[in-house]
């Protein structure tokens, strides 16, 4: 039995957009067997036309995304970058660590198999924009992984239903970027909020000025409040993903926040 950790890219989503571009296609070769006469014919069949043009583009797009991000692929950036960021998780002997939106389990079950010795919780509203994945999926992964030491249930990154200095290590990868109408740093607080002191974090997403503000400032702000070894490490320079792989997949500013409370 194989751990089944989807894609991010799901085959669903691209045969979706081939489907969309295969009837524009067909809505613009029907028109063209109308006749020239009807009023506004050309403008349409242009307009129907740049619009399958652009569904062609975005299905082969998805496609490229879907097999570089599969764990069966050649690529597996999915699996790189769960593994690289698991490899900050060190727990204490009967440790808690926590994974915020953990989708089908991946970086709970790395974080988990790292650190034998503790527990790790990964929590998730599992939504229907990612309908593939929920919890009985999650604990089918950790059993294919032979990893007891992991439990998952339902939970919310905005507002996390544990009282603070909970856990021993706190983690998330590529979640807060989803997370609409909310200040990043805010749910980067929150996340730490529940974390111990002296607990460690390692939290991976893109952290674009333009999604989570001024980090610079932000890291120093944690510093100022007695958090240790605080440091933003671009995952783009080849530690994950080249720079020029992140900016035509759309994961340019991907980072990893670590450090001590």
């Amino acid at each position: 039995m194989k751990p089944d950790y989807k894609n991010w890219v799901p085959k669903g989503m691209i045969c979706g957009f081939a489907a969309g571009t295969a009837a524009l296609g067909a809505a613009c070769a029907a028109l063209e067997a109308t006749s020239p006469a009807i009023p506004g014919r050309r403008a349409v069949q242009v307009l129907l036309g740049t619009a399958a043009l652009a569904g062609g583009v975005a299905t082969g797009w998805f496609t490229v995304m879907h097999n570089r991000f599969s764990y069966d692929g050649r690529r597996q950036l999915s699996k790189q970058i769960v593994e690289g960021t698991a490899e900050y998780a060190k727990l204490p002997e009967g440790g808690r660590g926590l994974d915020v939106g953990c989708g089908s389990g991946a970086l709970t079950i790395a974080c988990a198999k790292r650190n034998p010795q503790a527990t790790m919780l990964g929590i998730d509203p599992w939504g229907p924009e990612y309908a593939s994945f929920n919890k009985d999926l999650c604990m089918k992964n950790a059993e294919a992984e032979h990893v007891t030491n992991v439990s998952f249930q339902s939970g919310n990154a905005i507002r996390l239903d544990s009282p603070d200095e909970t856990f021993d290590f706190v983690t998330s990868n590529y979640v807060y970027h989803n997370i609409t109408g909310r200040n990043k740093q805010e749910l980067l607080r929150e996340t730490l909020r529940v974390l111990k002191k002296g607990g460690t974090f390692a939290i991976h997403d893109l952290m674009r000025k333009a999604r989570y503000g001024d980090m610079d400032r932000f890291v120093q702000s944690l510093k100022d409040e007695g958090y240790e070894e605080v440091r933003m490490i671009d995952t783009t320079d080849g530690l994950f993903m080249s720079r020029k792989e992140a900016r035509w997949m759309m994961l340019a500013g991907s980072a990893l926040l670590v450090g001590k409370k």
